[in-house]
């Protein structure tokens, strides 16, 4: 990458590892200020506008929300399409969506109380665990997604295993030949399955080789800064130019929007529309610390609306 990104983290965020491990993959050089792993997050709550979910990644004044289109910005700074889940379709997209959807809530429910709270208490301590199941036990609220009962989410596992198995038995990657998208974000889940006390099961050899080779990446060469260095950076640059919009977008450049995501964790984020694509929309937030920034979301998956109307 020509530019080195910064990314807004906690160490145990399973989206967070997926991009920490793309990083890794491209030999990429990136700033890491960790994060508190529930709001409110003073690092970056300012630039973002109060964008719910982590990771959040920035480039001076532009702010990245969901590791969607992260990905998206490492494939094209890195000069590895294939890292682009946007370019995924077919089986393999099929393999991304369940692992990222049902998967991601599977990968902690199926795993027993005892286990999972040893983890928690573990990675947070026993106040640290109580805030973490306070915030989380409302993030699915007045989103699609739903948790699913523990047999459920182990049956989920269950097929996600049964079809790696398949598919890593004809082809050594998810995508074919290399390391692509699909590698990485079905990755996430099961490292954070495992994370939590969960296992694969004896007979998935497949799943286990390529586990390990995709945890061999590592995460490239990181460099620790404070949020007064990510918010210097914010200060001192421009946003960088924006891209042609969707002329057949119902709304107008430069109207009051409020985004929020639709499946879970959705907080709304407030600003002016600054861009629209067929893939992200970007608004514009006029901010007394920074200036201009420029926050981009993906379009799909994420609803919009005019703050009037909220």
């Amino acid at each position: 990458m020509s530019e080195s990104m910064i990314l807004h983290h906690y160490e145990s965020s399973p989206f967070a590892e997926k991009i920490r491990l793309m990083f890794g993959y491209t030999s990429s050089s990136w700033q890491s200020l960790p994060s508190p792993a529930w709001p409110p997050r003073p690092n970056v709550d300012p630039l973002s506008g109060g964008y719910r979910r982590i990771p959040i990644a920035q480039q001076g004044a532009d702010i990245f929300c969901d590791s969607a289109l992260i990905a998206q910005e490492i494939a094209v700074a890195a000069n590895q399409p294939a890292l682009d889940p946007y370019k995924v379709d077919g089986a393999a997209l099929e393999l991304m969506q369940e692992a990222q959807g049902d998967g991601f809530f599977a990968a902690i429910t199926s795993v027993s109380a005892p286990k999972l709270l040893g983890t928690m208490i573990m990675n947070f301590g026993p106040v640290g665990t109580y805030r973490f199941v306070k915030d989380r036990s409302g993030i699915l609220d007045g989103g699609t997604t739903t948790a699913k009962p523990a047999k459920d989410a182990r049956n989920v596992m269950s097929g996600i295993f049964d079809n790696l198995e398949r598919v890593l038995g004809d082809s050594e990657w998810l995508g074919g030949s290399a390391p692509s998208a699909p590698d990485f974000a079905v990755y996430h889940p099961i490292w954070l399955h495992l994370s939590c006390g969960g296992k694969l099961p004896p007979a998935a050899k497949n799943v286990l080789r390529w586990y390990e080779a995709v945890s061999a990446f590592g995460h490239g060469q990181r460099t620790e800064i404070n949020q007064g260095d990510a918010f210097a950076s914010a200060k001192n640059a421009e946003p960088r130019p924006l891209p042609a919009s969707d002329l057949s977008c119902e709304f107008e450049i430069g109207q009051s929007l409020e985004i929020q995501p639709e499946d879970y964790g959705v907080v709304p984020v407030t600003g002016s529309l600054a861009a629209i694509t067929a893939e992200r929309v970007i608004l514009k937030r006029e901010t007394q610390e920074f200036g201009t920034l420029h926050v981009h979301f993906p379009r799909a998956a994420y609803a919009l609306r005019s703050a009037a109307a909220g």
